[in-house]
């Protein structure tokens, strides 16, 4: 995909502007900087408490990625989204001394990523089933059921391998499920132990979607 092209499906209709060191600067001219600076690559990473593999060890930027729920690291920088409206998105611009790099990915092929999201699927179905919990929605098993559905425009390139773009299809089906699961429906009782037990039983399948959702993104083709 052309660079203009690339920058357009990043930013969309936003301004994104990166903040740090001087004054306030247009994400895409700083993605045009680190190409001089030697950048060939930059990396998404999707943190959560317990979990910051892929971010390097600046101090302080662990628990700032876990606050945003998102980086993008490369091997001078870290861009962290710090604020978003309807008009703009903020980033905030980390600097990183030498030798303070990332730890290197877990990669995989996109067929094994395929298969870990089934198995994932099917063990939070199973469990998930088991669980007494008044405030669970009944759409989720139905989506769980229409993950082999037609795969989506995830905004990847058009030439994108066709696997790749069934994997993020199904991983951004499931994060909708999460988000159902995890919700509490108005009026319904759950205890404290109940709720442990549930999020207990979902981790496993946040974990495969973050883990597809950061592969497919970062991958490159062979």
């Amino acid at each position: 995909m052309p660079y203009d092209d690339a920058l357009e499906a990043v930013t969309g209709e936003r301004a994104h502007v990166v903040l740090g060191p001087g004054a306030p600067r247009p994400l895409g001219e700083v993605l045009t900087s680190l190409r001089g600076r030697g950048e060939r690559r930059l990396r998404l990473v999707l943190p959560v408490p317990g979990d910051v593999h892929g971010l390097p060890p600046l101090p302080g930027l662990a628990a700032d990625a876990v606050e945003a729920g998102q980086a993008v690291v490369g091997d001078s920088l870290v861009l962290l989204p710090s604020a978003a409206t309807t008009e703009t998105v903020q980033w905030t611009a980390l600097d990183l001394p030498a030798g303070c790099l990332a730890p290197p990915p877990v990669e995989g092929t996109l067929r094994a990523l395929s298969g870990r999201l089934d198995l994932a699927v099917g063990d939070a179905a199973r469990t998930l089933a088991g669980l007494d919990l008044a405030r669970w929605h009944p759409e989720v098993p139905a989506l769980l059921a229409g993950l082999a559905g037609r795969a989506e425009d995830p905004g990847l390139p058009p030439d994108t391998d066709p696997v790749a773009v069934s994997v993020l299809t199904r991983a951004r089906r499931l994060a909708t499920v999460l988000d159902l699961a995890l919700a509490d429906s108005p009026g319904a009782a759950v205890t404290a132990g109940q709720m442990a037990a549930r999020e207990d039983a979902l981790r496993p399948l946040g974990d495969a979607v973050r883990e597809a959702t950061t592969a497919v993104w970062n991958w490159l083709p062979r």
